[in-house]
């Protein structure tokens, strides 16, 4: 199954609105992902993650894993490369589950929710 890095480019962290910024905290971090992700993993960007209060939210995602939600990140180049490794180690598992001690330092203390896989029937 292919690995998701699903980044929302509408959030701005607290004081975007004083930074003179021309885009969002959100299409910054989206740009730096998107740069880094290569083949291992796939991405898109959706507006909204309804994070806000903990901008910037990425959501890594799988079909039949385990799916997670990830916020208040800086968007610079080693939170980027943070994301992209950790989504890489989400896509090699089996159950999305990927070791605490794996975990790239950059996504320790960002997690949000974890949601299990929807049941494959009805």
């Amino acid at each position: 199954m292919t690995t998701w890095i699903t980044i929302c480019d509408t959030c701005k962290r607290e004081g975007w609105e004083t930074t003179g910024m021309q885009q969002t905290d959100g299409e910054a971090l989206a740009a730096l992902i998107e740069a880094r992700a290569g083949d291992t993993v796939k991405t898109r960007r959706v507006s909204c993650l309804m994070g806000c209060t903990r901008g910037c939210n990425v959501a890594v995602q799988a079909q039949g894993k385990l799916n997670y939600t990830l916020g208040d990140f800086t968007p610079d180049a080693d939170t980027a490369q943070a994301i992209v490794d950790y989504a890489a180690l989400h896509a090699q598992s089996e159950t999305g589950q990927v070791p605490y001690r794996t975990w790239p330092q950059g996504v320790k203390g960002h997690f949000v929710t974890r949601h299990p896989p929807l049941p494959t029937d009805e």
